[in-house]
């Protein structure tokens, strides 16, 4: 009893002086390394018009996939059409997707524009040489309104650092029509919307890196994922006097006026 008193008293003593080593440790001040702050990323646009054409190839693309399988939908959907005349349909749609765009098929893209009124801008050189312009500059009044030189959907509308308020037409066939430095876009206007040839995307302004320039409305096609000269081609197309505007009709559907 004697030896069992003395180890308790031992092992009490050593669990006193535990606890004071303790609680003068907890009081040292210990000092945290300090929290690394992950910075992001700045992203930074591209300086030439690469980040439209991928829109424009995105949109494109997306767009083809969308009439190709609703073309497929409507040949499997029971008609009472024959079976040559279901043929001839395929055959209009596939020659629609790879013929050549013909600029007599096309509207010119600002009302009151002529084809002598233009000018061939096409790989002209920009910032001092480090890009080259990728489609034409039709100069005329702000406000002038800029209209659908194809039935199409509206694939994209927004704001780019170079070309300001923009807009994409993308067709049937997959052929994507680029409007930049717009001063304001159409009442109404949205992103999937279906437009017809004449109908107003938006009105000729100089927002974007044209802020120092007359306005004008910068033009561009893609066709097959690759930009093209418009300036042959609008050489050729129907001048437009009278714009349509979209608006609301019951059930929710759009016409023009």
């Amino acid at each position: 009893m004697r030896v069992r008193r003395w180890w308790g008293g031992r092992l009490g003593l050593a669990g006193f002086a535990l606890s004071l080593v303790c609680t003068g440790c907890a009081s040292i001040p210990f000092s945290a390394p300090a929290a690394t702050v992950a910075s992001a990323e700045k992203t930074t646009l591209p300086e030439d018009d690469d980040f439209t054409q991928l829109i424009a190839q995105y949109r494109s693309d997306l767009n083809r996939c969308k009439a190709r399988e609703t073309a497929r939908l409507h040949l499997l959907a029971p008609t009472a059409q024959s079976a040559q005349a279901r043929d001839n349909s395929f055959a209009d749609r596939a020659r629609a997707l790879f013929t050549p765009l013909s600029g007599a098929s096309l509207h010119m893209p600002v009302v009151g524009v002529r084809p002598h009124d233009l000018d061939d801008s096409w790989h002209a050189p920009r910032d001092g040489g480090a890009r080259v312009h990728k489609g034409i500059d039709i100069f005329a009044t702000r406000g002038t309104p800029a209209v659908a030189v194809e039935d199409g959907i509206v694939s994209f509308i927004g704001d780019e650092r170079l070309g300001g308020h923009c807009v994409w037409l993308t067709t049937e066939s997959g052929t994507a029509f680029y409007y930049a430095h717009l001063d304001h876009w159409a009442p109404g206007l949205y992103e999937g919307m279906e437009v017809q040839t004449g109908d107003i995307l938006g009105y000729v302004g100089n927002t974007g890196n044209a802020i120092h320039t007359s306005p004008h409305l910068h033009f561009a096609i893609n066709q097959n994922d690759q930009m093209v000269n418009p300036y042959p081609l609008l050489t050729h197309a129907v001048p437009v006097q009278h714009a349509h505007l979209h608006t609301p009709l019951s059930g929710g559907t759009y016409g023009t006026r």
